[in-house]
């Protein structure tokens, strides 16, 4: 068990003897291990006792609080990596306009393919869907052919958005219908499957960002996603080429009907994923997870060697030595 999913209302969670223990009404319900955990993704009128968060940190494990209605994140982590020559060469990398375009053309680049090769994926799957697919990947491989000749990152990113513009206009032909998929909508998604795919953007980013403190790196200084107000940058520079995977990952849970139209709800104009459909999400999520952290851990390496060629590679902690078991649990 890597992975904890507290999702309900009125429990309280203490520390004792090396385990997290869950009360519920004044009553001990459940006790669950630390040794085996590297993060904690918090959801519902939770209380957390100081000393547990104490003992969560000082193990490493990252603490994911998803507050109110929207699941808005807050992240804790632990402590970090002790060599500071990390972040000093991260930040002052971070300085070098060079640097950063030639990594924010990096991702964009491992991105745009990730997505042409899901998309060709997609037309053997879905032959009656070959002709929006292969439209959307054609024009995908016109933003690819262009990004050498991108002259600054607001360049980059336009060619990113007219690629993702196209991208999710091929997924929506194969979307279920029952979703009302028409394209990518955010803050709030207006629909279930923008609300699937903005959760998973949301568990992912605060995955790599654990992931790059215990490397030893700042999540917040970014080279693509340049350095903002309570932006965690860097994490969002990696999560764009890994994308593509967890669009895999939303379309698999719609597909096999591990969530459907009726495990969501609106309030206004946001789409909420329902309690009964976020415990099956989060059972699907984990199940098909570990390609995702073997993946942020590669991303992780990448820039660690892009930074400095002659630091050790760093290491992250994804997974705990008991990970071949899946966490069930949902308190």
């Amino acid at each position: 068990m890597t992975s904890l999913y507290v999702d309900r209302r009125d429990v309280h969670l203490r520390y004792d003897a090396g385990a997290i223990v869950f009360y519920e009404h004044n009553l001990r319900s459940a006790t669950v291990p630390l040794a085996p955990l590297t993060r904690l993704i918090v959801r519902g009128k939770v209380t957390l006792e100081a000393a547990l968060l104490g003992h969560l940190g000082q193990r490493g494990v990252g603490v994911l609080f998803l507050s109110g209605r929207n699941g808005d994140p807050h992240l804790l982590l632990g402590p970090s990596h002790n060599d500071i020559q990390r972040r000093v060469t991260q930040t002052r990398m971070s300085l070098d306009s060079r640097f950063c375009q030639a990594y924010a053309r990096h991702l964009v680049g491992e991105k745009l393919q990730q997505q042409i090769t899901s998309l060709n994926e997609l037309r053997q799957h879905y032959p009656a869907q070959r002709l929006p697919l292969t439209s959307a990947m054609h024009q995908l491989q016109t933003q690819q052919q262009r990004l050498p000749q991108a002259p600054n990152l607001d360049s980059l990113r336009g060619m990113e958005g007219a690629a993702a513009a196209a991208y999710f206009t091929g997924l929506r032909a194969i979307v279920p219908a029952s979703l009302g998929f028409q394209e990518r909508n955010r803050r709030p998604p207006r629909d279930p499957f923008n609300a699937l795919l903005s959760l998973s953007y949301t568990i992912a980013t605060a995955e790599i960002a654990m992931a790059l403190h215990i490397a030893g790196y700042d999540p917040c200084i970014g080279y693509y996603h340049q350095i903002s107000h309570s932006r965690q940058s860097l994490a969002c520079d990696l999560l764009e080429p890994l994308r593509p995977l967890i669009d895999r990952l939303c379309l698999r849970m719609v597909a096999q009907q591990t969530l459907t139209a009726q495990h969501f709800s609106t309030a206004g104009p946001a789409c909420l994923l329902g309690k009964a459909g976020r415990v099956r999400y989060y059972q699907a999520y984990e199940e098909n997870a570990r390609p995702l952290r073997r993946a942020i851990s590669a991303q992780i390496k990448t820039l660690a060697q892009r930074l400095n060629p002659d630091m050790p590679e760093p290491a992250t902690v994804l997974e705990a030595p008991t990970a071949d078991k899946i966490s069930d649990w949902d308190i």
